[in-house]
């Protein structure tokens, strides 16, 4: 079984030979879908610099080995959003690397992956400004619901590329959740956001596309909603906002899981901890599939750590599974 079925098999819960770390990958993306800017700068750019990146959200790199972070929200006033410009998805200088990444494929033992970071809320708080959007939602209704039917939009606009290169799976990313509970009242996610999911969801459905949700923090309020709307594969259940054996209950036969294992964890050591970690998830939550074994954050770990967890993984990931000696801790914070 190659590693393309096998994914497919852990996210259909159907008797798959291994546990991995997430499904094989061949990535497409269009300009901007990192931050970056028409003129070249974005997350690859020295420490200190600055750019405006092509929905106009002004970036500014302040640390090595972290993305530059927003600084400037072209649509912090309402009135903004009358003069504001749109980017245009068929603008050739957005949308013309998804041609000649996809040209790139040779078709081989991978998913060819289309890209929708920043899917809607986190890109509408890049545009407004987290604090005022916030506010926005009880004072400015629609103004909030404009600012995200137009950046659904253009989502839908990439979208309609990536099917015309044939994508067999799309990664979305909306951190939804804090450390201990929802970062958005669960109503407001199902008032302003879940319609505007359902058109780009409802696309993808239709044309048998698997789908990858991130989504940090605390998600066991919106399980439901994931669900509801077709997601695949939930990234990156952290252990310390949820509690594990919870989400799997909820989601067992319904939507694979990758993660889990604390980036804490991976970070301090030593091997033998991360391997027996590593093991307990494993167990936790893919005895019967539907789990890819993965940090539950993406850190500048010590090389060492992370070929730790590819021997764990590699060991203890294989079907039949054998228990862990002792019990599986207590994932709840």
């Amino acid at each position: 079984m190659n590693a393309k079925e096998n994914a497919r098999r852990i996210i259909r819960f159907d008797r798959p030979e291994r546990v991995v770390s997430g499904p094989p990958m061949h990535m497409v993306k269009y300009l901007g879908c990192d931050h970056e800017s028409y003129d070249g700068f974005g997350p690859a750019s020295p420490v200190g610099s600055r750019w405006t990146d092509i929905w106009g959200v002004g970036f500014h790199r302040e640390m090595a080995g972290v993305m530059g972070f927003p600084r400037l929200h072209p649509l912090a006033d309402v009135r903004a959003l009358t003069s504001y410009r749109w980017p245009d998805p068929d603008d050739e200088r957005i949308c013309g690397s998804i041609y000649t990444m996809a040209a790139a494929f040779d078709g081989g033992d991978a998913f060819l992956t289309g890209s929708h970071r920043d899917t809607l809320w986190e890109k509408a708080y890049m545009l407004v400004g987290m604090e005022d959007l916030m506010v926005y939602f009880y004072t400015e209704p629609a103004f909030v619901r404009e600012v995200l039917h137009r950046i659904m939009d253009f989502q839908l606009g990439i979208a309609a590329h990536y099917l015309k290169v044939g994508v067999e799976l799309v990664t979305f990313t909306d951190d939804l959740g804090a450390q201990s509970g929802p970062l958005l009242n669960p109503r407001i996610v199902q008032e302003f956001f879940v319609p505007e999911y359902e058109r780009l969801f409802s696309l993808y459905r239709e044309k048998g596309v698997l789908k990858l949700f991130h989504s940090c923090g605390h998600v066991e309020a919106f399980l439901e909603m994931f669900m509801g709307l077709g997601v695949d594969i939930l990234n990156p259940i952290q252990a310390t906002a949820n509690d594990l054996d919870r989400v799997r209950a909820m989601t067992q036969g319904r939507m694979a899981l990758q993660g889990g294992v604390r980036s804490a964890t991976v970070m301090e050591g030593p091997v033998e901890r991360i391997k027996a970690e590593v093991r307990q998830r494993i167990w936790q939550l893919g005895r019967d599939g539907g789990y890819f074994c993965q940090w539950d954050q993406g850190l500048p770990f010590p090389q060492s750590h992370r070929h730790a967890l590819e021997q764990a993984i590699e060991e203890y990931g294989q079907y039949p599974l054998q228990p862990p000696d002792g019990d599986v801790d207590d994932c709840k914070k």
